[in-house]
């Protein structure tokens, strides 16, 4: 800080100067003492004295010239609400206010008090004044009575009557007795209140909206169901079920389902004979070809008139299969309904959920086997526990959770557990692949990537900015076992991408070889390079994921539903179809073994009759095959010896190598004697 200075009046004397000079407070020792008193001999010259404080620091001259850098205080209210709501009359919506209030009153008082001479002083005195000139004037008024103009005709003077009553009528006055006003009131005490206050945004009053409709069709429905059951209420006291009773009891269900089961088991025992010990004797005789045998058929009254989306078996309980109902007919929407049926009873599910829309594809945990995902044509995902009592859905997203907008076409659990959190990922045609956790009370949502439409492949294989416009429809997608994050997506354009979860904003690789949709994509379950797609161009493609062109095709004449990878070998797959255009049309199911024929199939059988299979899937640990087909029906087949030929060990065979081992080299040989005859 700058030195202090006292200079004193000129033509003071000199003793008045150092008086005046000298500072009330001891000023510490200056040792240019005896130049001030030497200067202080002079008149004209001023006295200057420097008082430093103590806490003064020093600074260099360097320091003394050096810039402060300005501090700039901005007026602005860090807790102002930047996204406040309001309602619109005119419009009848709720707008956004966009401009922020940053002003904070910490305290306000009205006053009454006017600055003297300000212009509300000068208003205040004029409307003073002219309060009392009009009150002066209404006085005068009073005092001198009402004035009139005279007349100027004096015939027209009116003529004072001396006479106060010209009838002699006297005047008589009574005064009656005033009524006593009486008032009669009651205090009570106020009724309790409580302030409640919050902030709410657009997206609470949309689910606040929802809720109550939701709500009052709920009531709805209660009310019509009450009104058409037309019981009394003593009746239905006298028949509730009393759950303490034996007969209600969780063990007596128990017992019931298992002499459910025996008497099932004991009615089909033929069937049972079969699925445990047949085998046919006939495969030894046939040049690796097999047959399969049909052993049960699956289909309940709730989903009478709907068509098998999805198959998916448990992937601890090897008797339980989780089959979902909808329709791809897309002019006609209902309802789905997800059946668990299980091989030890094979006339009634085990669990029934009925959704809003229709099922799409449904994928069990593999990790906690009560935990189902289901993906609905609404674009919905729901996931359900079938050990709960109750059966709603524990966990569902809604368009504030960023829905799909159109049909979740699969779903597929995250094996990757180190995030701690439960999560499955979900591909749907409105082009996106989302992430959707589990959290507490709530299911949150994360998009992992937008599949973005490609105009056309450019040359070297880069993307320019103008081939990309909108978005494409993602139909299929399936996730490496080996590398979890690479994953295949198969959309309605008849490409195939190769993505990862760590780049959301590009491809890895595109394959251009179906010309129309693919509906399914399969990486091999022992081959990390390997995986299938069927096309709706009747094509079955293999794939190496480092090769753009197809290793191997398939073209099977027929429009293809589905195929699935044999859990048992590296080399054999399943493909239905639809055979006939015509009328009676039936399905056929496909099975290929590469190491035994590459170019025809080993088997080509015909399952149902009058009816599109839709669906196929293998059991990971018995024999058998499963189809389901649009008339709701699930079908059970029995592959036959030459059908499930897994690994082959002889002498020669090291004993240090896997199963696992000796199917990725079956697939090797394979690929070594595709690439050989492959024509370049």
């Amino acid at each position: 800080s700058p030195p202090l200075v006292a200079m004193p009046p000129k033509g003071a004397s000199a003793k008045a100067r150092a008086s005046t000079a000298a500072p009330p407070v001891e000023a510490p020792p200056n040792p240019n003492a005896e130049e001030q008193e030497e200067n202080m001999d002079d008149i004209d010259m001023p006295v200057i004295i420097k008082v430093k404080p103590e806490d003064q620091m020093n600074l260099t001259p360097e320091e003394l010239d050096k810039e402060v850098p300005p501090r700039v205080l901005y007026p602005q209210n860090p807790r102002a609400p930047h996204n406040i709501t309001q309602y619109s009359f005119k419009e009848r919506a709720f707008k956004r206010d966009d401009q922020v209030d940053q002003v904070v009153f910490h305290f306000s008082m009205d006053g009454s008090i006017l600055l003297k001479e300000s212009p509300e002083d000068v208003e205040q005195n004029e409307l003073q004044k002219k309060k009392e000139e009009s009150s002066l004037g209404m006085e005068q008024d009073e005092e001198n009575g009402v004035e009139f103009d005279p007349p100027e005709d004096e015939k027209e003077m009116p003529v004072k009557n001396p006479l106060r009553n010209q009838f002699n009528f006297s005047d008589r006055a009574a005064q009656s007795k005033n009524p006593i006003l009486r008032e009669n009131g009651w205090h009570t005490e106020p009724p309790p209140t409580t302030d409640f206050q919050g902030t709410v945004t657009q997206w609470d009053i949309f689910d606040q909206y929802k809720y109550e409709i939701e709500l009052a069709k709920e009531k709805e429905k209660d009310d019509k169901h009450k009104s058409k059951s037309g019981v009394d209420e003593d009746d239905g006291k006298s028949k509730k079920k009393d759950a303490n009773t034996p007969i209600y009891s969780e063990n007596m269900k128990l017992s019931i389902k298992l002499m459910e089961r025996m008497v099932n088991q004991n009615a089909e025992a033929e069937v049972y004979h079969d699925f445990k010990y047949w085998e046919d004797r006939s495969d030894e005789f046939r040049d690796g070809e097999g047959t399969l045998l049909p052993l049960w058929r699956f289909s309940s009254d709730k989903a009478k008139r709907k068509q098998v989306t999805c198959i998916k078996w448990n992937p601890r309980y090897n008797d339980l299969c989780a089959v979902g109902f909808g329709s791809y007919d897309f002019s006609k929407r209902g309802t789905g309904v997800i059946c668990c049926y299980s091989l030890k009873n094979t006339r009634f599910p085990e669990y029934v959920f009925n959704t809003d829309a229709g099922v799409c594809c449904v994928d069990w945990h593999p990790q906690h086997p009560a935990i189902l995902a289901v993906g609905l044509y609404d674009g919905t995902v729901l996931v359900y526990d079938v050990r709960a009592k109750m059966k709603k859905a524990i966990y569902q997203s809604t368009v504030r959770t960023n829905k799909h907008t159109d049909p979740v076409w699969e779903v597929r659990w995250n094996t990757d557990a180190a995030g701690g959190t439960l999560n499955f990922f979900s591909i749907s045609s409105d082009g996106r692949v989302s992430n959707w956790l589990l959290m507490k009370n709530k299911l949150e949502s994360e998009e992992v990537m937008e599949l973005k439409l490609l105009s056309g492949s450019t040359a070297g294989g880069e993307e320019d900015e103008t081939s990309l416009a909108g978005l494409a429809g993602g139909l299929c997608f399936d996730f490496n076992r080996h590398q979890e994050h690479l994953f295949l997506v198969g959309t309605e354009e008849g490409r195939i991408h190769k993505c990862s979860k760590a780049f959301s904003g590009q491809y890895l690789e595109t394959y251009e070889g179906h010309s129309m949709a693919v509906y399914t994509v399969r990486w091999n379950p022992f081959h990390p390079r390997i995986f299938l797609s069927a096309s709706a161009d009747w094509t079955i493609k293999m794939w190496d994921h480092h090769v753009k062109l197809p290793v191997m095709s398939f073209d099977l004449g027929q429009a293809i539903g589905d195929v699935a990878w044999a859990p048992y070998s590296s080399t054999t797959f399943a493909a239905i179809t639809s055979d006939g255009p015509a009328a009676p049309v039936s399905g056929v199911v496909h099975l290929y073994d590469l190491s035994v024929n590459r170019n025809e199939r080993i088997c080509e059988q015909k399952v149902v009759k009058r009816a599109k299979l839709t669906h196929v899937a293998f059991n990971s640990a018995e024999p058998i095959l499963v189809v389901g087909d649009d008339r709701g029906g699930v079908n059970t087949l029995k592959l036959s010896p030459n059908l499930r030929i897994g690994v082959q060990r002889t002498e020669e065979t090291p004993a240090d190598k896997t199963d696992e081992d000796l199917q990725i080299d079956k697939m090797e040989k394979l690929l070594e004697m595709v690439t050989e005859t492959k024509v370049p």
